[in-house]
């Protein structure tokens, strides 16, 4: 065990203030919960005083008060730059009450002011219609972390302190949320923090011994085997353990000043000595009782340290008149009269615990990381173009291009230091290897020969956790910095509910005038749906993109380019955004690619637009529109319209190309969506269309169900058909190849007559024979596999 016997120790006074600040955010936090009215207890505390609905979550509060105000000692102390990111689920009632307290949330929200009146109106929002959630959510001044998902406090923690070397981020880490599988793993960052260039996670470990209902595992264990459990992650553990407030007092304020002492000898080590070994970062196990200070008993049964005091302990006051009673003498046992003065504001010998200006935890910019945020260099995107003499030309892989481009900002941004690539391992396997010619894969962990590109200090992160890769990169930008995250498509479904929180702390803060817009959240999807041959079923799914059209359309952008030259075009366009989740679904393997660089740009500034080129409806009504989303649909489509233009050349075909998804949605839906006359020029409003698309089809049809011509859209897309096959077969499977969308035009074209069906025939027999094919020689006939784009006139 972590013994404590080096530090001084603080004078009885100061002692005494920390516990009375403690004590005025304790009883501003049972004030949140429960009072509507009488914030002072001037009078006798009545039905009348209390809200009807009692909503919240006491049991971690005062615990994250305790913490709170022995962090603004040291604070102050030893003028450390420092934000605090609440883990445990609800712990509104005490990021309110202590920003509260510091001033920052009253120079937010004036009219929540430092006296009475403001105090009651503080205590009515909380948890009140038309007023604030019960979590720590981005309408409080100081906060990063929703509290409201559980297991992304340290990997967002970390993510803020990457390129901030000197910021602390204070982590309170739940033990209920300790038991997610992504905190679990996400200790484990601490062997890519670099202490000469980065900055400091000092996590807090709040054993209070229960969840909602039953107890938690690190509460339950032997002290040796839970120390032995953190000392084997990697960190230097301190304790402290009790449930008297004096001399936890004693102890948390020891162990503060040790762990500060710990870290600047640490970073003093690395960045003026240059000893770069990993170190083993201090952190504390504070273990104390659940709902501390609380009732310890209602009704008979024990609350103060038991799973009961997890939300509201007192409850139906107006059936339990000894409720009331027992509410106002927990009220009153925090003596409200020695914290507040006659008008209601904090006593002044009390509030100079707190730091002031910017070192105030709920005022500080890396907060608010958009005050902090400066645009990235980013080079010309033009001069990474692919030359395109005509449409069809084999590429190398899209992404492949486009690592080369990425390979720029990262080196062109690399004294500013504000450009990260994330990813779950897949760097290289998502075709961005360019990038590890400028930089390396930061780790600073042991390394042996043989190793590649790895380094204490890079700008790429990778570590085969996409919960750790997501959590990284919103801590930066949520800090002020820029990211990409590179992911296989089938399994960046592992951030889900990460994405989902995200994408509403977004929706959010943007009707929050004091939160300043941060850099987008940037998905590169590679190794997608159509190109996953060689892994089979297991790694085919492309239905993030549907998980993302959930989100409000504010926020969220889905982009599909057809070729290397829109995706640069649209990356660049995605580096420079704000406040947006972009998804930008591409593939690594050699393609076709269709249009020049200039060419490029204008499509995918207009998002979706008729390929003239391959289409001959010359401008007329065409007999048919052939549309397409993705690389992969966008090959096969072309491919059909040149058979069609072969055996069908009096057919009139219009070739419809979208990258940008959101185009397809009314404009009253989505800002980028298209009025229904622009909608109508593009696909008619009587001629059947047949689209071809990347994802699953009845995305397109939810997205176009409004528009004139929907009963007209017949859409392809994947439809849970996948195996270890060849790659024409993957779309085969699913009725997305070529002769399948050449047999469903001619189904929709009665005219096509006696030539139609003798061509449905041809190429119900080249199925056939594909089929046969692949079984012999395990690749695509040569047909396929050498298709060149050359439309018949």
């Amino acid at each position: 065990m972590t013994t404590l016997t080096s530090s001084p120790p603080l004078s009885p006074e100061l002692l005494q203030t920390i516990d009375a600040y403690w004590r005025a955010a304790n009883y501003l936090s049972v004030g949140q919960i429960y009072l509507y009215d009488n914030p002072l207890l001037k009078r006798p505390l009545q039905l009348s005083d209390v809200k009807n609905m009692l909503l919240g979550h006491w049991g971690t509060t005062p615990g994250q008060n305790f913490i709170y105000a022995h962090l603004n000692r040291v604070i102050k102390q030893y003028d450390l730059d420092m934000i605090y990111v609440s883990g445990p689920g609800h712990g509104g009632p005490s990021v309110v009450a202590n920003t509260y307290l510091e001033g920052t949330y009253s120079e937010i929200y004036p009219e929540i002011s430092l006296d009475e009146e403001g105090l009651r109106k503080l205590f009515i929002q909380f948890s009140f219609p038309g007023g604030i959630p019960s979590h720590a959510s981005p309408e409080c001044p100081g906060s990063i972390h929703e509290g409201g998902e559980l297991g992304y406090s340290l990997s967002h923690s970390f993510g803020a302190v990457f390129d901030n070397p000197d910021l602390i981020v204070a982590c309170v880490v739940g033990d209920g949320e300790a038991e997610t599988g992504p905190l679990a793993t996400a200790w484990h960052s601490n062997k890519f923090l670099d202490p000469a260039t980065d900055g400091v996670v000092l996590p807090i470990l709040h054993l209070n011994g229960y969840k909602i209902a039953n107890p938690t595992i690190l509460a339950r264990i032997e002290h040796e085997e839970l120390e032995q459990l953190f000392r084997g992650y990697g960190w230097t553990p301190y304790f402290v353990e009790g449930d008297d407030p004096k001399s936890m007092h004693e102890a948390m304020a020891a162990t503060m000043d040790i762990v500060v002492e710990q870290i600047k000898g640490i970073q003093h080590n690395a960045r003026v000595n240059g000893d770069l070994t990993r170190p083993r970062w201090p952190m504390i196990v504070l273990k104390s009782p659940k709902g501390w200070t609380g009732p310890k008993v209602i009704d008979g049964v024990p609350n103060e340290g038991t799973f009961h005091a997890h939300q509201v302990p007192l409850r139906e006051l107006a059936k339990h008149p000894e409720h009331l009673q027992q509410l106002e003498a927990w009220l009153r046992s925090y003596r409200p009269e020695e914290l507040f003065d006659e008008n209601g504001r904090l006593k002044p010998e009390i509030a100079e615990l707190a730091p002031i200006g910017d070192r105030r935890m709920g005022a500080n910019p890396h907060a608010n990381g958009g005050k902090l945020l400066r645009d990235l260099k980013l080079p010309n995107y033009r001069d990474y173009a692919v030359h395109v003499p005509q449409p069809g030309i084999m590429g190398i892989g899209d992404t492949h291009e486009l690592g080369r481009f990425i390979r720029d900002v990262v080196e062109l941004n690399d004294t500013q230091k504000n450009f990260r690539v994330f990813g779950p391992d897949e760097t290289v396997s998502n075709g961005l290897e360019a990038v590890l010619n400028v930089t390396n894969r930061q780790w600073d962990a042991r390394t042996v020969p043989g190793d590649e590109s790895l380094a204490p200090t890079g700008r790429v992160m990778e570590m085969l956790s996409e919960h750790q890769c997501e959590g990284w990169l919103e801590g930066y930008l949520l800090t002020g910095r820029h990211g990409l995250f590179n992911c296989y498509e089938a399994f960046i479904h592992i951030v889900d509910s990460m994405f989902n929180q995200h994408a509403k702390w977004l929706k959010v803060t943007n009707h929050l005038p004091w939160r300043h817009k941060i850099a987008s959240l940037n998905y590169l999807l590679a190794s997608h749906v159509w190109r996953q041959d060689h892994n089979g079923f297991t790694h085919q799914d492309p239905g993030f993109i549907d998980h993302v059209v959930n989100k409000k359309a504010e926020v969220v952008r889905v982009y599909l380019p057809p070729d290397a030259n829109c995706l640069l075009s649209v990356m660049d366009h995605c580096l420079r955004s704000r406040h947006y989740v972009n998804v930008v679904i591409a593939g690594k393997h050699p393609a076709p690619q269709w249009l020049t660089i200039e060419a490029a740009e204008k499509h995918c500034a207009a998002g979706i637009s008729i390929w003239q080129w391959a289409s001959n409806d010359d401008g007329g009504d065409p007999d048919v529109v052939m549309a397409c989303a993705g690389d992969v649909p966008t090959l096969e489509t072309l491919a059909a319209v040149s058979i069609m233009r072969e055996h069908l050349p009096e057919l009139k075909i219009r070739v419809v190309n979208v990258v940008d998804l959101m185009k397809l949605q009314p404009e009253s839906e989505h800002p980028h969506g298209l009025s229904d006359a622009d909608f109508d020029a593009l696909f008619t409003t009587t001629k059947p269309v047949i689209f071809a698309f990347h994802a699953y089809p009845w995305l397109i049809h939810r997205l176009t169900y409004r528009r004139t011509n929907h009963d007209q859209f017949h859409v392809r897309g994947y439809k849970e058909e996948g195996t270890i096959t060849t790659p024409f077969d993957m779309t085969v499977m699913n009725n997305l190849d070529r002769f399948d969308l050449v047999m469903d035009t001619i189904d929709r074209l009665p005219q096509t007559g006696k030539k139609g069906a003798m061509l449905k025939q041809k190429l119900a027999e080249k199925l056939v024979q594909h089929k046969q094919y692949i079984c012999r020689h395990g690749q695509d006939m040569p047909e396929i596999r050498d298709w060149k784009w050359s439309p018949q006139p």
